[in-house]
């Protein structure tokens, strides 16, 4: 009887003793956020060293390939959101607890460089926001926009969420669209500018955005980066059985392939 109760003594004790070493190490988790960010929410508009801190570690991600500049613009906010999509949260843009403990989880090896005193950081040429491997070197060689890694895969997602189904042709014809933008004078000058303009994407609005796109898609946008344009210069297209805009239905049409009409 008493080797039992000894027993059961025992293991009580080495149960709690567990519970105290798993409960010490989930509080030593959100102090060591805590010790890298401020206790405040993070959102658009903000600025100063939460904001250097959170594009810095975005930036060694690979998920911001923006300026470090301490300033919450739309290009770090576009990059929040796909990282808490990555990450299985609410790809809202709000930096609060939850997201802050989740970017230092996953930056535990970055160190702060002159990004903290308003300088440009260096991005980790060894990461990307996939799975940590650099993929520049599959960038094609006639990319004379100098656009990144992450800006390809943004474009993908885009083709994917907005032309998966469409011959392979019309999936180019998508990307060269985006692309055609980005030069384009009246419309913003990067990638993710064009692609969350508001209104500008279905995908975008309705979510389909932060799909998974195939190697169809990635292969399409490398295509029209190597100067294939079956829209010749196309800003527009729609797809006339869902389009319910008199303006784009006001705009010229140059040509039709799959179900979208491309026009100017």
């Amino acid at each position: 009887m008493k080797m039992r109760y000894r027993l059961v003594i025992l293991t009580v004790c080495l149960v709690c003793c567990l519970f105290g070493l798993y409960t010490l190490n989930r509080l030593d988790k959100p102090q060591a956020a805590r010790e890298a960010f401020s206790s405040a929410v993070i959102k658009s508009g903000a600025s100063g060293k939460d904001v250097y801190e959170l594009q810095g570690r975005l930036k060694y991600l690979g998920y911001y390939s923006g300026k470090v500049d301490g300033n919450f613009g739309s290009t770090t906010l576009n990059s929040v959101k796909w990282f808490q999509w990555k990450f299985g949260m609410k790809a809202d843009g709000v930096v609060g607890g939850k997201t802050k403990l989740k970017l230092w989880e996953a930056t535990k090896d970055w160190k702060p460089t002159a990004a903290d005193l308003g300088k440009e950081a260096e991005p980790n040429q060894n990461a990307n926001a996939g799975n940590g491997a650099s993929n520049e070197a599959n960038l094609p060689a006639s990319n004379d926009m100098g656009l990144s890694a992450n800006d390809l895969k943004l474009m993908a997602n885009a083709v994917y969420g907005e032309s998966r189904g469409e011959p392979y042709e019309g999936q180019v014809a998508v990307a060269a669209v985006i692309l055609n933008r980005v030069r384009a004078s009246e419309f913003p000058n990067t990638v993710s500018g064009v692609i969350f303009q508001p209104g500008a994407f279905t995908a975008v609005a309705d979510g389909q955005i932060y799909l998974t796109p195939n190697e169809t898609a990635a292969k399409a946008v490398k295509d029209a980066l190597s100067g294939w344009d079956p829209t010749d210069g196309c800003l527009y297209y729609f797809n006339p059985k869902t389009a319910t805009s008199k303006w784009i239905w006001s705009r010229p049409q140059y040509k039709t392939i799959g179900q979208h009409i491309f026009c100017n």
